[in-house]
């Protein structure tokens, strides 16, 4: 694996069109409709979104953004890899970026809602290594069996 670049990605090109299609499946097909609250094409373009791409030379490797809901709360948003890239730094490198970022913008709090099947166990994983722990439903969230929150504290 070469030296991954992430970029700011305006969603346009067919690489992450096609994995965005592939995130979106993966969701849907491990909890139900109205447990899925991943942002679509046009919600990942709006105000206060930045969206990222990871690329391994030519290759699309992963994806990630950041949703800023307010001068204090952000939220991790579309994190996945490609699954040729499973396994391989790709998502500790976006977290490590997106988490960079909001502690540049000031940001106090970053949190995550994810699911609960074991289909998001490596996730899990992931974002407690990074520190985040469970907590309750953030911003315009509710209670949901197939839903995980999290969160981590930035800065002091």
């Amino acid at each position: 694996m070469g030296q991954m670049r992430i970029i700011e990605d305006d969603l346009s090109g067919a690489a992450i069109r096609a994995l965005l299609d592939v995130h979106f499946a993966g969701m849907l097909a491990n909890s139900p409709p109205d447990s899925c609250h991943f942002l679509d094409v046009e919600g990942l373009k709006a105000p206060g979104v930045t969206f990222w791409s990871i690329w391994d030379g030519d290759d699309l490797a992963g994806m990630g953004a950041l949703k800023r809901h307010d001068a204090v709360l952000g939220e991790v948003k579309s994190m996945r890899t490609h699954d040729a890239f499973q396994r391989r730094g790709v998502g500790a490198a976006m977290l490590t970026h997106i988490v960079a970022t909001a502690r540049a913008e000031g940001l106090g709090q970053l949190s995550l809602e994810t699911g609960s099947s074991p289909a998001f166990d490596a996730a899990h994983a992931l974002y407690q290594r990074f520190g985040f722990s469970y907590c309750e439903p953030f911003a315009d969230y509710r209670p949901d069996p197939f839903s995980r929150f999290m969160t981590l504290k930035l800065g002091d």
